[in-house]
């Protein structure tokens, strides 16, 4: 256990529950004490994040309803101290730049040991 003793809460937003589930299983790998949310959309994800605030959030871009670097832009209005991570396929440049530009760091798909290090790094503060 950390020594603070507080549980971290992730909030999982992606539209493909295979994605969710890899990168629940990958987190919990290596924090298993995090409590977990999970959402298919943008807008469930901004629901939820409004609802029960999660500490982090790993956001992908291509789901049904506004785009998740919409939904990003809009949680982390609300919730500045949230750490964000964009985590796609979608690897353009204007996706990337779009994910610095509203506060958060883009992570390439697929999600792997490596992409789950990079996304925990920056939920580390590092």
């Amino acid at each position: 256990m950390s020594a603070d003793n507080t549980t971290k809460k992730l909030l999982i937003v992606d539209d493909s529950k295979v994605s969710r589930i890899v990168i629940r299983a990958h987190i919990l790998a290596k924090k298993p004490d995090w409590q977990i949310m999970e959402a298919a959309s943008g807008d469930e994800a901004i629901a939820l994040a409004d609802r029960d605030t999660p500490d982090y959030c790993t956001m992908d871009i291509n789901m049904p309803g506004i785009l998740g670097t919409d939904a990003a832009e809009q949680i982390l209005a609300k919730h500045p101290k949230m750490r964000l991570v964009i985590f796609s396929a979608n690897i353009q440049e204007t996706s990337q730049n779009r994910a610095s530009s509203v506060g958060a760091i883009f992570v390439a798909k697929p999600v792997t040991e490596k992409s789950i290090a990079q996304a925990l790094e920056h939920f580390a503060g590092e």
